[in-house]
């Protein structure tokens, strides 16, 4: 009697032991720009003789990241475009001009991923949308985890490093024609390290 009675309870009490196990869900991160741990850089070569470097010291950001489920992750990020710093002044306010980068109308630059594919142990590649000059392109980036652990003032974090090559006349801006052929493509390096909510 017993015997038949839990056979015929097995299943709902597995139902229920389904139902009430608790969803793995990824963590949400902060990307830490107050700690100045992360970076939106890039470089492009000058007439072919030499790489010009800069970076975006204004930008913020959010990703989720689940390690045993990184396919589920994701990130979006928003870069104050008048924050760009060469290094030369006089450089950042040729750059800043219509013909350029048009600070009086695009102030701001977006990503939002789309799908993250595990490649390897550490690596990558973050596919998603980069809007850029007024212009929205899917854009790839390899991705590499650095490493994730507790910090010593009691949070947990997350770090990445991303690169990417973009070539902006997809955006409307034709830097071949203003800086030689070799000005054609632009490197993208992002570093991340976010602070777990």
């Amino acid at each position: 009697m017993f015997k038949s009675l839990a056979v015929k309870l097995a299943p709902a009490v597995l139902a229920f032991g389904l139902s009430a196990a608790p969803m793995v869900q990824a963590d949400d991160y902060v990307v830490d720009t107050k700690g100045a741990h992360a970076f939106v850089q890039f470089r492009v070569k000058h007439l072919g003789y030499s790489w010009l470097y800069g970076r975006f010291n204004d930008f913020s950001g959010e990703f989720s990241y689940d390690p045993k489920k990184p396919e589920a992750s994701s990130i979006s990020m928003k870069v104050d475009m008048t924050s760009l710093d060469t290094n030369h002044s006089e450089r950042d306010n040729h750059l800043s001009a219509e013909k350029y980068l048009n600070f009086d109308k695009y102030k701001t630059a977006t990503f939002t991923s789309t799908k993250y594919e595990k490649t390897g142990e550490d690596t990558a590649k973050l596919t998603g949308n980069l809007t850029f000059l007024g212009v929205t392109k899917p854009i790839t980036i390899d991705v590499e985890h650095i490493g994730g652990g507790k910090d010593p003032w009691g949070g947990y974090r997350q770090g990445f490093e991303g690169r990417a090559v973009i070539t902006p006349k997809d955006f409307g801006l034709d830097m071949a024609s203003k800086l030689g052929p070799d000005s054609a493509q632009v490197e993208l390096m992002i570093s991340v390290e976010g602070i777990r909510k």
